[in-house]
């Protein structure tokens, strides 16, 4: 049996006078500037980019849920996306140390090949102090015909010094050389052991014995023109 309701209980009602809000253009205005309202989705082509972004996430999902499960395979793939970034850095950063090494290497192997090659720092004292036919003796030796010629042209500077037919200066260039020669039977042979010079050693071309000979024929042919003069 349900308890009698009490009927003495009174309802309150609410009396106060209803205000009616008014919104107009201008409070409109405020939210449509306001990017959190802002629900408009604005909907792209599909790019070659998404479509291989989500090739790789179902590929990657698959593999995960072939080796760790279905119900772990989400946990790993969030984790893998968080670190890949880091591991594609590290991988570029090792290419290119490894790539930098390599370069380096080979420099150091290519300087161990010329052994004895000659510096810059070191043309003064070839020149003031060595005895340069020598030195191109040991080169022909060794078949070092590349230095051979260095050598062979450093000596011409030399005998040309000796007879003050140049001034030798290390800053000055072998074209240098050529302008402060006045003499014409001179200048045109030097001219020609130049190129022979400039073409073997700054051309870093390695030479054999028989294209030794052809240059070395236009260096003898100076030299005996100095000696002789």
């Amino acid at each position: 049996m349900f308890a009698q309701q009490d009927s003495t209980a009174t309802i309150n009602y609410d009396t106060a006078p209803l205000t009616v809000q008014e919104i107009n253009e201008d409070d409109l205005q405020a939210y449509r500037n306001n990017p959190d309202f802002d629900y408009e989705v604005i909907k792209r082509d599909q790019t070659w980019w998404d479509d291989f972004k989500t090739w790789l996430y179902n590929l990657l999902t698959q593999f995960f849920e072939w080796l760790f499960g279905v119900e772990k395979a989400a946990g790993f793939l969030q984790v893998f996306f968080q670190i890949l970034p880091y591991v594609l850095l590290l991988i570029l950063l090792y290419i290119l140390i490894r790539f930098f090494l390599n370069v380096n290497a080979s420099a150091l192997n290519q300087a161990k090949k010329n052994g004895a090659l000659v510096t810059l720092s070191e043309e003064e004292h070839i020149i003031k102090n060595e005895d340069i036919q020598q030195l191109i003796q040991k080169a022909l030796q060794d078949k070092n015909y590349r230095l051979a010629i260095r050598y062979y042209y450093l000596y011409i500077l030399q005998l040309m010094t000796d007879k003050e037919i140049i001034s030798w200066e290390l800053q000055k260039t072998n074209y240098d050389y050529l302008n402060e020669i006045d003499k014409q039977e001179l200048k045109h042979p030097f001219s020609t052991i130049t190129r022979w010079y400039d073409y073997i050693w700054y051309g870093n071309f390695d030479i054999d014995e028989t294209k030794y000979k052809r240059a070395e024929t236009d260096f003898e042919s100076l030299q005996k023109t100095l000696k002789n003069g």
